[in-house]
């Protein structure tokens, strides 16, 4: 076992959970506007979804793996061009965030847990955002691949579930001081173009 590939993704993961996204942004109004109950309720529909798209990375990539290393090695490649596309429209992208025009609706906890679900499944993105991220993180020759990936979304779940808490539980700081540090946004918009290249790095060597 790896373990300083699984520190690097356990850095990764925190890293990217922290860069203002849709799905911090949105758990960050819901806790304003309607308290941490809705909040907590949000969380934890996004990272059952992602329980999903690991059992989806899982056995697809490790028949890949089982068939064709040649073709695990394109999987790869194909990741880290991808994490340098993100990188790039990140780049491209504004760096103010917007707190203003989030309009978020009461709901039961029941609601907002499948709405994030939900959220979390049908977004195509996030089933390619794993599908590139997480096959470059196999950390071990002696487990099987598809415990790997399922130890890796845990991992990925656990980090990402106490960053958005933290949103959660200090939404009114947080947001006071996203809008009064005007270059917040900038410093993590480097952040994120950072972190998606030095994985790109990480996949290709």
């Amino acid at each position: 076992m790896d373990i300083e590939v699984l520190t690097a993704f356990v850095l990764a993961s925190a890293a990217l959970a922290v860069a203002p996204g849709p799905d911090n942004i949105y758990v960050l109004m819901q806790s304003m506007v309607h308290g941490r109950k809705s909040g907590i309720a949000t969380v934890l529909g996004l990272m059952s979804g992602c329980l999903v798209h690991t059992t989806l990375v899982a056995f697809g990539v490790s028949v890949i793996i089982k068939q064709n290393e040649i073709l695990f090695t394109i999987l790869k490649v194909f990741g880290a061009l991808y994490l340098l596309y993100l990188a790039y429209s990140v780049y491209r992208s504004s760096d103010v965030i917007d707190l203003s025009n989030n309009k978020v609706s009461k709901k039961s906890f029941k609601s907002l847990f499948v709405q994030g679900f939900f959220m979390n499944v049908l977004n195509p993105k996030v089933s390619i955002f794993f599908l590139a991220f997480f096959p470059g993180f196999l950390f071990s020759n002696s487990i099987n691949s598809i415990y790997q990936f399922y130890i890796l979304g845990g991992i990925f779940i656990i980090v990402s579930f106490f960053v958005f808490l933290f949103i959660v539980l200090l939404a009114s700081k947080v947001a006071s001081y996203i809008m009064t540090h005007e270059n917040i946004g900038l410093l993590f918009k480097w952040l994120q173009i950072i972190v998606f290249i030095t994985i790109a790095f990480f996949i290709f060597v």
